[in-house]
């Protein structure tokens, strides 16, 4: 986690330094049950929102998403997203942000259950920079599916197997993956790529 990219995010939002809260979220993403979804996770994120970041309507509202999207992160349970959106909006509301933004960035976190089609473009852009890991090198996205299956380690592998085939061919049935045209260039193929190849390892 980079406190200098934090401490630019909160000079975005102008509001204080907000330190402890930095280190929280250090802590969140440090947490041991976590292999996937760290702090690496959120760099990875980051980084490349750097690149796209003129597309961008409210870059703030978004780089504030990326930060808190995964800071609660249980494997098995079904509300992560909303208790991190919660956690971004009590945040944001304790630093007198404006009701706008509260809205926004919780909005833009639930986006992240990846349940819907994005319909805004920062939304769009989230939701992308956040599955860019589809589309990565081979070795990279091999890793990432063995991560998730340490995260899932105690579900049994004969409920992990179907349960997963689902999620990854709910992104291939999509007529797109990713919504924003330079990031869609730039992922799409190998994505369908590596999700092809997973699901044949699952079966």
């Amino acid at each position: 986690m980079n406190e200098d990219a934090w401490l630019r995010l909160m000079d975005g939002l102008s509001i204080g330094t907000n330190l402890p809260t930095f280190q929280k979220l250090t802590n969140a993403y440090a947490e041991s049950h976590r292999h996937y979804h760290t702090s690496t996770h959120i760099d990875a994120c980051l980084s490349l929102f750097e690149q796209h970041r003129r597309i961008a309507v409210r870059p703030a509202d978004v780089e504030c998403a990326i930060w808190f999207h995964d800071a609660v992160y249980k494997p098995l349970s079904t509300d992560n997203e909303l208790k991190s959106a919660d956690w971004a909006e009590r945040f944001l509301r304790d630093n007198d942000c404006s009701q706008e933004s509260q809205d926004n960035v919780r909005n833009l976190i639930l986006a992240t259950v990846h349940d819907s089609a994005a319909a805004d473009p920062d939304t769009k852009l989230l939701v992308d920079v956040d599955l860019s890991i589809l589309g990565a090198d081979e070795a990279v996205y091999d890793r990432f599916e063995e991560n998730v299956r340490r995260e899932y380690k105690l579900v049994p592998m004969l409920v992990y197997r179907p349960g997963r085939r689902k999620i990854l061919e709910s992104f291939l049935a999509r007529e797109t993956i990713y919504f924003t045209p330079p990031i869609r260039d730039e992922y799409e193929i190998r994505a369908r790529m590596n999700l092809e190849r997973a699901l044949r390892r699952l079966q």
